[in-house]
């Protein structure tokens, strides 16, 4: 059986593929546990290996089977246009925003990506703010308490600054992250709503620089992919009806924190 693997190394997660038959396997491996995944290369067979991301060259040194390095915007790219067909989504002209440790912009002008930006707000946040309002360290428990929260005693919405009158933009819209909270000093804040405010802003900033380089580029679709959505539907949720209420087309697709690794193996068809 001839298997093709496609790897993201990433600062986190290494996403790994695995293709055989016109078959697709998924796994995750924290990037801290490289040398397992080294260890498995090297006792495994395979027809073609292909690497992206940062780790990327750390893998390849330590392997004895050749393999091929791919710059991740381009791999992630090919992948993601791969799964959008396959999902059924006829879009040829979008912005993805790639939603890992930190977040990466791009435009896909329906031949090729280019990179239009980039933000800081991430799963990267979401763990290290996360921890330092919750002491958790663990990512799925934080996330597991993140859906279970309320926002609203925390963040501050235009509605609750307009209260006797109409407003000039949605009342729904987020006036300023955290502002509610010294209107709410007497009460206690549950680790959930800290956390669920926390996934709040991180999922508002990724959704207004989405939007800001989409009007830019004369396209209102925007396609969201990443590992952050593992286990967060919360994150989705916020992102997706921001997205809306702004006015643009939020496209989710599944297995897209594994564009990279599918892209990287295809692009290779292509060399």
């Amino acid at each position: 059986m001839e298997m093709k693997i496609g790897i993201d190394a990433g600062g986190t997660l290494i996403k790994i593929v695995q293709e055989f038959e016109n078959k697709r396997k998924y796994h995750t491996e924290l990037t801290i546990n490289i040398d397992k995944v080294i260890q498995w290369l090297n006792q495994i067979k395979f027809e073609s290996l292909s690497l992206t991301g940062g780790q990327a060259s750390i893998i390849a040194e330590q392997l004895s089977k050749p393999t091929q390095n791919f710059v991740e915007f381009d791999a992630a790219s090919k992948g993601l246009g791969i799964l959008l067909k396959e999902q059924g989504h006829d879009i040829n002209q979008y912005i993805f925003a790639n939603v890992g440790t930190g977040t990466s912009l791009h435009y896909f002008d329906g031949q090729q990506q280019q990179r239009v930006g980039g933000i800081g707000t991430g799963g990267g946040m979401i763990q290290g703010l996360g921890y330092l309002l919750s002491q958790i360290s663990d990512y799925k428990q934080l996330t597991d308490l993140a859906q279970k929260g309320d926002r609203d005693t925390i963040d501050l919405k235009v509605k609750h600054i307009y209260k006797d009158c109409e407003p000039p933009i949605p009342g729904d819209l987020t006036a300023a992250n955290f502002g509610n909270v010294l209107h709410h000093m007497n009460e206690d804040f549950s680790l959930e709503n800290k956390l669920a405010s926390v996934v709040g802003v991180v999922g508002e900033v990724i959704t207004t620089m989405s939007i800001t380089v989409a009007h830019e580029h004369q396209t209102d679709n925007v396609v969201y992919i990443g590992s952050s959505f593992n286990n967060n539907p919360l994150l989705r949720k916020v992102i997706e009806d921001y997205t809306v209420l702004r006015g643009f087309n939020p496209f989710y697709i599944e297995h897209g924190a594994f564009s990279g690794a599918i892209g990287a193996i295809h692009l290779n068809d292509n060399h």
